[in-house]
């Protein structure tokens, strides 16, 4: 089932469900990527129509936030009543009126187990540095069996979701192409990562795309995650924000979002 959030089309799903739909992606032929939406990515979708446009083609959309269900609950109010009620946003009580959350942090480490099982072969793109070697390393350590293509940064990606010159994908020696994969996890931002795929996706030998955003920080323990407690309270934004207080301008646009959804017709 797919719910609307702003323009913005979201899965209702929890993670076993995606996980089986994966899985059967990836034993079928055919190409597929997958989103992760969360409050930043439908903010974002407002102003640039080409990023919104690829996430509700996306063959899945996870609801990578804790505050989407509270948001669709909001949004099927009355506007006096959203005026009245838009502050639960910032309180425990909105988990008693939410779908589940799927973490893509989570999502990806689960995969990384089902492949380990199953005897996929998954590639690593993005991240900052060597940060996706040391996630493929450390999720290899966990999971003995994973294959693993390639764990590479891929150089700079601009907006519109292509590499610069300097960049250099992960290739075979024998004509340059990408090596295949059936997971391709890819974690160039929210935005460049997006149109990267949709830009790429029918050129490379790949099942199953998926943008994983800061995935490959948490996953190799370069960036703590918040305690399981927080997050399920949906307060993981909070613990974000003490360890990294550069984001304070990126958490001030929650009032813009929460103000779009009190204005919505």
């Amino acid at each position: 089932m797919k719910i609307n959030i702003l323009g913005v089309k979201i899965d209702k799903i929890n993670q076993s469900e995606a996980l089986k739909q994966i899985e059967r992606w990836i034993w079928n032929p055919g190409k597929h990527y997958i989103v992760t939406p969360n409050l930043e990515f439908i903010l974002a979708a407002q102003k640039d129509l080409e990023f919104k446009q690829i996430l509700n083609k996306a063959d899945l959309s996870i609801p990578d936030s804790s505050s989407l269900g509270f948001s669709y609950w909001l949004l099927k109010r009355k506007y006096w009543e959203r005026l009245i009620l838009w502050p639960l946003f910032f309180v425990p009580l909105k988990q008693l009126i939410q779908f589940d959350r799927v973490s893509g942090t989570d999502l990806m480490d689960a995969l990384c187990k089902l492949s380990a099982e199953k005897g996929f072969v998954t590639g690593f793109l993005g991240g900052q540095g060597k940060v996706a070697k040391r996630c493929a390393e450390c999720l290899q350590k966990k999971y003995p069996k994973l294959k693993i293509a390639f764990a590479e940064s891929g150089g700079e990606i601009n907006r519109n979701g292509n590499m610069t010159a300097d960049c250099r994908l992960p290739t075979t020696v024998e004509d340059g192409s990408l090596k295949p994969v059936d997971l391709l996890f890819v974690a160039f931002g929210h935005i460049k990562q997006e149109k990267w795929i949709d830009n790429n996706l029918d050129k490379i030998p790949v099942r199953v795309a998926i943008g994983v955003g800061g995935a490959f920080d948490y996953l190799s323990a370069s960036v703590p995650r918040a305690p399981k407690v927080l997050r399920k309270l949906g307060f993981e934004w909070l613990f974000r924000l003490m360890i990294q207080p550069w984001r304070l301008k990126r958490q001030l646009a929650l009032l813009k979002y929460l103000w779009l959804l009190t204005r919505a017709g």
